[in-house]
This record gives structure tokens, C-alpha cells and sequence, in this order.
């Protein structure tokens, strides 16, 4: 049986890598690009039922996590482009926990799938487009109290894709569904 830890980091916590390189640039931004059709081939054959199942205890259901990739990758779109139109922008935190216990992360996950095509498109153009120098501008998270690069934010956002991905896929792996 999984630990608790091993539940609620399926593929291990992210780590802020020391170097960005572009081919493992070029690889964390497609990870960004796939994850739309990734996140519907995972949940499209899945009831009513299922998409209520925590993947862990105490954890979000699987239709809260799809709500949450919407909610947090919309966020994520605004926090690049405030990085690239002011100058070290202080980014506005939100509760996550909270927005995912809001009437909406009930509701039906059709219009969170449609944002996540829509961010990820917008998204992927825009982190194609950047230049190596647009790559080390920064925003600084007052809940951290850090600046992050747009670098390491393109690390971290592969890695909270494939994150809450591997949520509902290892459950769907484990129920046998």
C-alpha cells in the first residue's frame, strides 16, 4: 500500500532544477502542450461516480482536480503575461483549497476542459515565442516571498501537469477502471 506522501506526490515533489537547457526546455513546454488531450483521455470514459472518488484521503476528488488544472493553469497564462509586460510584478496569490471546494468544482467538467484547451493553446504559443531573455524575467509570489523565473515556472507547471495527471490516472490504475 502507498504512503500517504507517495499518494499525494505520485511523481515526487517538484524539485526547482539548477539549469535550464533548452531541449529540457523544449521538453517541459510540450509536457504543457499535450496535457489537454492527456487530461480528457484520462477522464472521458469515467461515471458520475468515479469523477466524485478522492484520489487520496483527504484529498481532492478527480473532478476537482480537472477544475484545478483550470483554475491554476488560467492563473499561471495571467502570471506570464504580467512578468512580460511590467517589471517584476508581485503576482496575487489565491486558496486553492478554497476555489476547489466552490459550487463550480461540482458542476459538470465540459467547460473546465474547454479552458484547458484554450489556456494551453494561448500558453504553448506564448512560451514558444520567448526569448532566452524573456525566459529570466521574474514575478515575485508574496506567499513565497521569492521571485520565480519564467524558466522555473515552465519547469513547475510541466511538473503540475503531469502532477494532477498522475492523480487521476494512478487511481484509475489502483480501481482497476
Amino acid at each position: 500500500m502507498k504512503s500517504l506522501h507517495e499518494l499525494k506526490f505520485p511523481i515526487g515533489e517538484f524539485v526547482t532544477p539548477k539549469e535550464y537547457p533548452v531541449v529540457v526546455l523544449t521538453k517541459w513546454i510540450q509536457h504543457i502542450e499535450e496535457f489537454p488531450q492527456r487530461i480528457r483521455a484520462a477522464v472521458k470514459d469515467l461515471s458520475k461516480e468515479q469523477l466524485d472518488t478522492q484520489y487520496r484521503p483527504d484529498g481532492w476528488t478527480i473532478r476537482q482536480v480537472v477544475h484545478h488544472c483550470a483554475d491554476s493553469h488560467m492563473n499561471c497564462l495571467t502570471r506570464f503575461k504580467l512578468t512580460l509586460t511590467e517589471k517584476k510584478p508581485t503576482i496575487r496569490p489565491y486558496h486553492e483549497d478554497l476555489w476547489a471546494n466552490l459550487p463550480d468544482s461540482k458542476m459538470q467538467l465540459a467547460p473546465s476542459l474547454k479552458m484547458i484547451d484554450g489556456i494551453h493553446e494561448r500558453l504553448t504559443f506564448l512560451l514558444k515565442s520567448l526569448t532566452e531573455e524573456q525566459r529570466k524575467l521574474v514575478y515575485i509570489h508574496p506567499e513565497h516571498g521569492k521571485e520565480f523565473s519564467l524558466n522555473e515556472v515552465i519547469a513547475m507547471y510541466s511538473w503540475h501537469s503531469n502532477h494532477h495527471l498522475a492523480h487521476i490516472t494512478t487511481l484509475i490504475e489502483e480501481q482497476n477502471w
